[in-house]
C-alpha cells in the first residue's frame, strides 16, 4: 500500500524514534529528520530506516502535518515548546516516557499553539522483523495516527480515555520493569559487600525460582542505564502527582546515574564492575534524592 501524505517530522532519529519512523517510511510515508546538530550514528541510523533529511527542526516541522516526538525524557518539554514556537498547527504526538502530568504540559503547549495534541506511549523494543513494539494513544486524533501504523511492526491501542492516559500505561510498566532491574542490582550489590551473595542466590533458587539469573539483567542494560535516569525522575514525578511515595523511582534514577560510565563500553560490564560503580559512587550522585 503507497501512502503520500500526511508528511511526517521525526524528532528525533535515536534508536526507537529510527525504527518507528522506518515502520511509517516503509509504507510510503515521507518521513522528515533534521541532521543539523546531529551525530553522525543518528544520521546513518535514520537514512538507514528510510528518513529524509530536511535539514532543520524548523524546515521539517513547517513541511509536516504531523510531528512525531521521541526523544529522551528530559527533552521532552522543550522539544514541543520549539515545535509550538515554530507555529505548528498540525498533529503532534507525544511518544516519550514521561510522567502523566508532564504529557498533560506538554498537550497545553502544543493546543495553546493552534495544535492538535496526541498523547503515546511505546512498550517494547525498537521495532523490527521479529520485534514487535505497541504504541498506547490517547487523544482526539488517536485513531488517526494509529491507522498510519497498520501492517507494521508497530502494534498500536487506541485508548478511549483523555491525554495522558498512554503516558500512565507506559510509566506503570516502565515502573515495574525497569524498578525492578535497579531493585536487584542493588540487592546483588549489598549482598555481594556483606559476603553472603552466594547464600542469597541459593535461597533465592530454593524459593523464588529463577530470580537469581533475573536479577544479573542490569549487565545486559548498564550501556542503557544513562537514558533511564531522566525516565526513572519522571516516574517519581508521576507517583508524587497522585499522592504516592516517589523515593523508590528516585533512588533508581540514583543507581543508574552511577552506572553512566557504562554507556560507551564496548563489552558488556560484568555483575562485579557494576557493583564497583554503585559502591563507588559519588556524592553529586548521592544528593540526588
Amino acid at each position: 500500500m503507497k501512502i503520500s501524505e500526511p508528511v511526517i517530522a521525526l524528532l528525533h532519529p535515536g534508536e526507537m524514534g529510527s525504527g518507528v519512523g522506518g515502520c511509517l517510511a516503509a509504507r510510503g510515508l515521507r518521513v522528515l529528520f533534521a541532521s543539523a546538530g546531529r551525530s553522525a550514528e543518528s544520521l546513518a541510523r535514520a537514512k538507514a530506516a528510510g528518513l529524509q533529511d530536511g535539514g532543520n527542526v524548523r524546515s521539517i516541522v513547517r513541511e509536516s502535518a504531523i510531528v512525531l516526538s521521541i526523544c529522551p525524557p528530559h527533552a521532552a518539554v522543550d522539544v514541543a515548546d520549539e515545535v509550538a514556537k515554530i507555529g505548528f498547527t498540525g498533529v503532534f504526538v507525544d511518544a516519550n516516557a514521561i510522567a502523566p502530568d508532564t504529557t498533560r504540559t506538554i498537550g497545553n503547549v502544543i493546543t495553546a499553539a493552534g495544535g492538535t495534541f496526541v498523547d503515546g506511549g511505546i512498550i517494547g523494543p525498537p521495532p523490527k522483523p521479529g520485534a514487535r513494539t505497541r504504541l498506547y494513544l490517547a487523544g482526539r486524533e488517536a485513531k488517526r495516527i494509529a491507522d498510519l501504523f497498520t501492517g507494521t511492526n508497530v502494534g498500536t491501542v487506541v485508548l478511549d480515555q483523555p491525554v495522558g492516559a498512554a503516558s500512565a500505561v507506559k510509566a506503570c510498566y516502565a515502573a515495574w520493569t525497569k524498578g525492578s532491574i535497579a531493585l536487584m542490582a542493588n540487592i546483588r550489590t549489598l549482598a555481594a559487600h556483606e559476603g553472603v551473595d552466594d547464600v542469597l542466590i541459593k535461597e533465592w533458587g530454593e524459593s523464588q525460582g529463577d530470580l537469581g539469573k533475573r536479577s544479573t539483567a542490569i549487565t545486559a542494560q548498564s550501556r542503557k542505564a544513562w537514558r533511564w535516569i531522566a525516565e526513572m525522575e519522571e516516574l517519581a514525578k508521576g507517583f508524587r502527582s497522585a499522592g504516592l511515595p516517589d523515593g523508590f523511582h528516585l533512588a533508581c534514577a540514583d543507581l543508574y546515574a552511577r552506572l553512566t560510565a557504562c554507556k560507551d563500553a564496548k563489552t558488556e560490564p560484568t555483575l562485579d564492575e557494576i557493583r564497583a560503580l554503585l559502591l563507588a559512587g559519588s556524592q553529586s550522585t548521592k544528593s540526588r534524592t
